[in-house]
């Protein structure tokens, strides 16, 4: 079960909206405001996270009313919300803000994520990256890519097989706990080298562009991950790539 290039491009046009609207104007001041911790100092959450999503939520409410909207922020106020996955038509997981802690560090590394899931299969994934205006789609069975807002786009593929001495990686360690945290860094060494952008929006993106060969996630929500299949799957099918159309509403 996958959705139509015409409801792929309206979900694009929401996380659009939400990113200029909410994310982009907080990205640009000073210093970021409304920063909080939600678990630890190393998990936030900031006004921007919050607006972002209640705007994007309430956008896709209104497109697709007979689909349940499960927001990560929301979550993390009603765990129950997840039950919602298996048994429901059709379900679209939101991370309005992927790339909290970058953000709030006044770097420009961050993500839109939404993932459309149709009776506990992931259809699609999305993943916008507000500041370049960019968005990279999977639709199931119909290949990975990505647009600019100029309507340029291209396909994506990921990298072939090579030596482990040889292999990037994109290793998120710090929520690992011991002794497996360990194990995790001493295998590094194997490795031609291994970073974290904090961002699993941009991890997938650099995996589904073959310019990182694997990747370790310490922290595996739904929210976060379940575009992160679709990408990487679709990038590495042998079918060609399908494009969203996009409408006269997306400039």
């Amino acid at each position: 079960m996958t959705i139509s290039h015409a409801e792929a491009c309206t979900i694009i046009e929401i996380m659009r909206e939400a990113a200029h609207s909410e994310i982009l104007p907080r990205s640009q001041t000073a210093e970021p405001v409304g920063v909080r911790e939600k678990t630890s100092h190393l998990d936030l959450v900031t006004e921007a996270d919050v607006a972002a999503e209640r705007r994007i939520s309430a956008s896709l409410t209104k497109a697709f009313p007979s689909a349940i909207v499960i927001g990560e922020e929301a979550t993390a106020a009603d765990r129950t919300l997840l039950r919602h996955l298996e048994d429901t038509k059709r379900a679209i997981l939101v991370d309005p803000f992927d790339g909290t802690k970058t953000f709030a560090s006044g770097l420009p590394l961050f993500g839109v994520i939404v993932a459309v899931v149709n009776r506990g299969e992931v259809a699609a994934g999305i993943i916008l990256e507000p500041v370049g205006d960019t968005w990279t789609v999977a639709l199931r069975a119909e290949g990975a890519w990505t647009e600019r807002a100029d309507g340029s786009w291209w396909s994506h593929r990921v990298a072939s097989s090579r030596p482990l001495g040889e292999m990037l990686g994109l290793v998120s360690w710090m929520f690992l706990s011991e002794p497996f945290r360990s194990r995790v860094l001493r295998g590094m060494v194997h490795t031609a080298g291994a970073a974290d952008y904090r961002s699993a929006a941009h991890h997938y993106r650099l995996l589904a562009d073959g310019h990182n060969d694997f990747a370790l996630f310490g922290k595996l929500m739904p929210w976060g991950h379940a575009v992160g299949w679709p990408v990487h799957r679709e990038a590495a099918a042998t079918r060609p790539a399908s494009r969203v159309r996009r409408t006269s509403r997306i400039t």
